[in-house]
């Protein structure tokens, strides 16, 4: 096929118009064709996690291995159907920045909204691999989180094995409180453990609050393994639970993301046997499943990462 070809097509009634659906978006061969039918196939697990959230992408235009860049404007190109919400960002776009629209450097900039599947079709043919979600429903509240995340990012020679001892030390902590959690692979080299809320007036304060107080109390009783500060020299051979990521401005890969790797990793949900199987001494690369696969669980076992959704939990207040 031309690259230069388009197609038209029909989705949920909306008109599409797609390019290039032959170029390799990976060094694999995959395909922006293969792309679009992932994120079609998984839309029914996916679309859950996106809704309500103000949308950051991350677009590969040459492919995982060409240069990149975050898009949290959406394009003036966008269709009017799709979705968007308007946010006050710092004028470097590099957080959010408070409710007026009058204070220095802040504009008010319209974010997608992926509610369907028209909408994610639009986004993967623009390249979009990567989505990115902030823990606020911005269309229902965008100063109020509905999870606190967990990002464990392990520091060479530390790998996933390492993270899934942490994420089970984490998880049995939170158990402690009566708190369940889900549990998905990065796409990457980590984990990330999610404390679904989905209660009304939590603050980004009382989040990030929390999630540094879980940080430091892992790092205290596992100083071998667990560090909670940013600082590289610290990090070498443990994993970081990084807590900073409950920044309001802050967005974490979507569940069912596609990652931009030599090959097309996904951000997958795993069930807590998994981890517990991984910590026992599993393969690191046994987390980094591709899109095939992932369909394939999302088929077998739905979706394992419903929690984030359907939990409702109060957040504990720190004594």
């Amino acid at each position: 096929m031309d690259r230069s070809t388009r197609v038209e097509v029909e989705v949920e009634g909306r008109r599409l118009s797609l390019s290039n659906l032959d170029k390799p978006l990976y060094p694999t061969g995959f395909t922006k064709s293969d792309v679009i039918s992932y994120y079609t196939a998984i839309a029914p697990a996916m679309l859950p996690h996106l809704q309500a959230r103000a949308l950051t992408r991350r677009r590969y235009p040459d492919g995982s291995e060409g240069p990149s860049f975050f898009e949290k404007r959406a394009p003036s190109h966008t269709p009017d159907w799709v979705p968007t919400v308007d946010l006050p960002v710092s004028a470097d776009g590099s957080r959010w920045g408070g409710t007026s629209r009058r204070r220095t450097g802040v504009e008010m900039v319209p974010f997608v909204v992926a509610r369907d599947l028209p909408t994610l079709v639009w986004l993967a043919n623009l390249a979009c691999l990567e989505l990115h979600t902030p823990m606020a429903r911005a269309v229902d509240d965008p100063g109020t989180p509905t999870m606190v995340v967990f990002d464990l990012d392990p520091g060479a020679p530390a790998n996933a094995v390492d993270c899934a001892r942490v994420a089970l030390w984490l998880r049995d902590v939170l158990a402690h409180l009566d708190l369940a959690c889900v549990v998905k692979s990065s796409g990457s080299k980590g984990l990330q453990v999610y404390l679904p809320l989905n209660t009304p007036g939590v603050t980004g304060q009382a989040v990030r609050d929390f999630a540094h107080a879980m940080a430091q109390m892992l790092e205290r009783d596992h100083a071998d393994l667990v560090v909670s500060q940013q600082a590289k020299q610290r990090r070498t051979g443990k994993v970081l639970v990084d807590w900073l990521q409950n920044e309001t401005f802050k967005t974490t890969v979507c569940a069912y993301s596609l990652r931009a790797r030599p090959r097309p990793t996904v951000s997958t949900p795993l069930s807590w046997d998994e981890v517990v199987d991984l910590a026992d001494g599993g393969s690191p690369d046994s987390v980094m499943c591709e899109p095939d696969e992932v369909v394939d669980r999302m088929e077998r076992h739905g979706d394992l990462f419903a929690g984030a959704v359907d939990l409702h939990q109060e957040l504990p207040a720190l004594s």
